[in-house]
C-alpha cells in the first residue's frame, strides 16, 4: 500500500485487520440477484401505484434514469434542482451506497462529489479501486433533503424501489453502505453504527459491510482509522468472493 494514500487519509499508522473466514457465503451470493430483488421491491408495502411497482422493477437503465429524472413521488421533488441518479460501473463487483445528495450532489446530478466526495475517492485509491472501474456509487434517496437532513422515512420508502433495481441491474457481489442512514435502511435495523460495524451483513443474499460516512470522518478525525479497518475487512471479503467464485 502507498504510504501516501495512507497518508491523505489520515490512517497513518496502519491499522491491520485480523484475517477471518467468511463462512456461509455462497461463491455467487452477490450475482444473479435480480429475481430476489425483484420479488423483494414488489412485495414491499409502498405509497405507490402497481403500476409504478411493476414498471420500476422490470425498467432498463435508459428508463429508470428517465423515470427517476421526472419523479414526484415524495415533497424532495419540489425542493431539488435536480434528481442525483448513482454514478460508475454498471457491471460493479463494488456497490456504495450513501445516504442522499448534498447541495454540490444537488447542483451536479452526481453523488459524493463534494470534500466528502474527495474522501471517498481516496478511500478508494487506498484499497486499489477507482470510481467508475468495478464500483458503482448510489445513494438512499435520489433528491436532496432540504438542509442536508437525513432522509425520512417516507422519502427513503418511496426511492427504495429505484434503488432496488439499480442493485438488481449491477448485480454486484459487495454492498459497502456508508453511514448510519444507509446501514439502518438496508439492514431495517435502528442499531447504532458502532454495532454494525465490523461484521459481515446480508442483503437479498448480497453480502453487505457497514463503514462511516466520508462527511462525518470529515468531522470527526479520530475514526478514520476505524473506517480503515472496515475497508481491509470489505477488500478481504472481496477477495474471498472472488477466489470462491473461481474455484
Amino acid at each position: 500500500m502507498d504510504p501516501n494514500r495512507l497518508k491523505e487519509l489520515g490512517l497513518l499508522p496502519v491499522w491491520r485487520v485480523r484475517p477471518g473466514a467468511i463462512a456461509g457465503q455462497s461463491p455467487d451470493s452477490g450475482k444473479n440477484m435480480s429475481d430476489q430483488i425483484e420479488t423483494a421491491a414488489e412485495s414491499r408495502p409502498f405509497e405507490e401505484s402497481e403500476d409504478r411497482s411493476t414498471s420500476i422493477a422490470h425498467a432498463d437503465w435508459g428508463r429508470l434514469r428517465q423515470m427517476v429524472s421526472g419523479c414526484t413521488a415524495c415533497p424532495l421533488s419540489q425542493t431539488r434542482k435536480q434528481t442525483v441518479f448513482g454514478v460508475g460501473d454498471e457491471q460493479a463487483d463494488w456497490l456504495f451506497i450513501g445516504e442522499g445528495p448534498g447541495a454540490r450532489e444537488d447542483e451536479l446530478g452526481e453523488p459524493f462529489v463534494g470534500q466528502a466526495g474527495k474522501l471517498l475517492d481516496n478511500m478508494l485509491q487506498a484499497v486499489s479501486l477507482r470510481r467508475g472501474q468495478d464500483v458503482y456509487i448510489a445513494n438512499i434517496v435520489k433528491c436532496r433533503p432540504p438542509g442536508n437532513r437525513n432522509p425520512q422515512d417516507a422519502e427513503a420508502e418511496q426511492c427504495r424501489p429505484y434503488l432496488l433495481r439499480q442493485i438488481a441491474l449491477i448485480q454486484p457481489r459487495l454492498i459497502v453502505a456508508l453511514g448510519k442512514v444507509a446501514a439502518q435502511n438496508l439492514l431495517a435495523t435502528d442499531a447504532s453504527i458502532a454495532s454494525l460495524r465490523g461484521r459481515l451483513h446480508e442483503f437479498s443474499g448480497i453480502p453487505l459491510i457497514v463503514t462511516y460516512h466520508p462527511a462525518y470522518l470529515l468531522r470527526s478525525l479520530g475514526d478514520k482509522a476505524k473506517a480503515w479497518e472496515d475497508l481491509c475487512f470489505a477488500r478481504d471479503t472481496m477477495r474471498n468472493l472472488q477466489a470462491a467464485h473461481s474455484s
